[in-house]
């Protein structure tokens, strides 16, 4: 027999159902986007696409997933671990592309004579493959064995039960919080989180400097090249602040779980703390829209071309810029 649902439950399920309805949508818009419009081909535009590939599966299988793990399902132990496993690995892959965006727009005004000798679409392939990798190697370490199997299987056998456990799936049922803290959030989530804020901060110290000293840039034109910059690194470090006050209450949380098992934790924190995670995913092509005007213009015109049947003359891929400081 299924698990009833409750009200509550419900009021989850609608509210996931309505963030993968717009997370799903509009990230597919984002690498829509870039396959159509030349002058979002550069690496930056890239590892974005990578970001909302993983944004995609957020809404389009995390988010199922969650609501499954919600209802509780009786299953085997290992199912159970796949179905958690995941989230991590889309986590990761987020972080390490943010990351890799970083890298990338402090390489553009630290080198912009050498930036396309340096950055190639061979060398951004090759990051973005690399990225997905590692975050597949974080993500399904606790398939490799650093989960919560033998806690369960003690109380399986103390049941004179036999074979693989049988349980209620819930993730921290499955999850070890010594690998969701220890490894997870101190080696994988936090260290690359500073560091991005240390390479944005350097960032704008670069542009600044530059826009000051006006240093003759490659484009010929230091103000544009420079205020160019300018306007799409605080674009970008707006994303990598949304991320953090994302994913920061869940991590804090499972601190709080590990090193004070005895704390209560209202069951609404925990549900907010998972809101956001999940709305992170759809926050980004929001921001792409008011902040980025190629995307801005991309996205109009996809949306006259293919829902209005209005096509629009081809993009121009010299759009003036705006002002940096807006």
């Amino acid at each position: 027999m299924p698990p009833s649902i409750s009200a509550f439950q419900a009021a989850y399920i609608g509210i996931e159902v309505l963030i993968a309805l717009v997370s799903v949508p509009g990230n597919v818009l984002v690498i829509w986007a870039v396959k159509v419009n030349q002058a979002l081909r550069d690496a930056t535009f890239c590892f974005i696409v990578s970001l909302a590939v993983a944004d995609v599966a957020v809404g389009a299988l995390v988010i199922p997933l969650a609501i499954l793990i919600n209802i509780g399902p009786q299953t085997y132990f290992h199912t159970c671990l796949m179905v958690a496993c995941p989230v991590l690995i889309l986590t990761q892959s987020s972080i390490l592309a943010l990351l890799a965006i970083a890298v990338d727009r402090y390489l553009r005004v630290k080198i912009p004579l050498r930036y396309k000798m340096v950055v190639t679409p061979r060398r951004a392939a090759v990051a973005i493959a690399g990225c997905w990798i590692l975050s597949f190697v974080v993500g399904l370490t606790p398939m490799f064995g650093w989960n919560n199997l033998s806690a369960v299987e003690r109380a399986w056998a103390a049941n004179s039960s036999v074979g693989e456990p049988v349980i209620k799936c819930e993730f921290e049922k499955v999850i070890s919080m010594e690998y969701m803290v220890y490894f997870n959030f101190f080696v994988w989530v936090l260290p690359p989180l500073l560091l991005m804020v240390l390479i944005y901060l350097e960032v704008f110290y670069l542009i600044r400097k530059q826009l000051n000293k006006k240093v003759s840039a490659s484009s010929g034109d230091p103000q544009k090249y420079y205020g160019k910059e300018l306007k799409i690194a605080k674009s970008l470090a707006l994303i990598l602040f949304l991320f953090a006050l994302s994913w920061l209450p869940l991590h804090i949380l499972n601190c709080i779980t590990l090193f004070c098992p005895s704390c209560h934790k209202p069951s609404i924190l925990t549900y907010i703390a998972i809101f956001l995670t999940h709305g992170n995913s759809a926050m980004n092509p929001i921001v792409y829209a008011f902040r980025i005007q190629k995307f801005r213009v991309t996205f109009l015109k996809i949306w006259n071309d293919h829902f209005r049947c209005q096509p629009t003359p081809p993009i121009d891929e010299d759009l003036p810029e705006e002002r940096p400081d807006d």
